[in-house]
């Protein structure tokens, strides 16, 4: 973006949730984007001025301090800003109330209501629990695959999942014990193409994540006390993107159980609203250096 907030480019990289692949590969996925944003306007990396990422785990001193040294190596001119994630996606919903659920490789939800009050629910990453994210759905994709072949059950979607992956059983399960965090989520993409097909197990799974992630949302409208208030709730991430059959069982267990919330896509991407946080900064440190 410019100053003026006006888009020069947008651009597209792969997984950047410092949690789940390392700070190392995070960095390197928003460098890679950010690069060539750059590049399709005629511009480096020494033209900007001010940098805002919004990432997941952010509030982690650690994950912080290693993706700002990171991000200010590659912006040696800029000032660079690390939000939350699920924040912005918040603030993407440009309304009041309004809750937010954000589903990618993790998963969690947050809102606030009317007075500026918040709550969230989710968002503690793959070990404790990501209910309904990509790396659940995935991580139960695989555990009933091999769970089906051990038992010598025919299983369409597990000789699916071993095609893509172009593996023997043996060592599709070496695969998901030593590398969860790459494998899983990609698993969700073969369930959520299987889904689109009417494959029933896989149906089932997308179904158990859209009522995961509406229990998430069901906690922030209950925390804030807004069942019978009129309220937007924003669906952000790949899981609603890569899955219309899970977006539309989400939509419908919102609409059974908080009929009074208004249900779609962010108006805005989250990348969009850190970058006019970024450009609200530039225009703020210009006005300071003004006489």
């Amino acid at each position: 973006m410019e100053e003026t907030c006006r888009v020069r480019a947008v651009t597209f990289s792969g997984a950047s949730n410092p949690v789940n692949v390392g700070i190392e590969a995070a960095a390197a996925a928003m460098i890679s984007a950010a690069r060539e944003a750059l590049l399709n306007s005629g511009l480096a990396p020494l033209d900007v001025t001010q940098v805002c990422a919004g990432v997941a785990g952010a509030g982690d001193p650690q994950i912080a301090s290693g993706l700002e040294t990171r991000l200010k190596k590659e912006f040696l001119n800029g000032q660079v800003t690390l939000a939350s994630d699920l924040q912005l996606s918040l603030l993407a919903t440009r309304e009041s109330p309004s809750v937010v659920v954000l589903a990618g490789t993790g998963s969690a939800a947050m809102g606030r209501d009317a007075k500026g009050n918040t709550a969230r629910a989710g968002g503690l990453g793959p070990v404790i629990g990501d209910p309904g994210s990509a790396y659940e759905t995935g991580r139960q994709a695989i555990s009933l695959a091999l769970q089906r072949h051990w038992n010598e059950d025919k299983f369409a979607l597990g000789e699916q999942i071993l095609a893509s992956q172009q593996c023997s059983w043996s060592e599709l399960a070496d695969r998901a014990r030593s590398h969860p965090t790459q494998m899983f989520p990609l698993i969700f993409r073969e369930v959520a193409a299987a889904g689109e097909q009417g494959d029933p197990d896989a149906r089932k799974l997308l179904s158990t994540a859209a009522e995961d992630l509406a229990r998430l949302a069901e906690e922030v409208i209950g925390q804030l006390k807004l069942r019978g208030e009129e309220f937007f709730l924003g669906r952000t991430g790949g899981v609603f993107v890569g899955s219309p059959f899970l977006t539309l069982e989400f939509e419908r267990s919102i609409q059974k159980n908080a009929p009074t919330g208004r249900v779609g896509p962010l108006p805005q991407s989250v990348a969009e609203t850190a970058a006019q946080l970024a450009c609200r900064a530039a225009r703020s440190h210009s006005q300071s250096r003004q006489p």
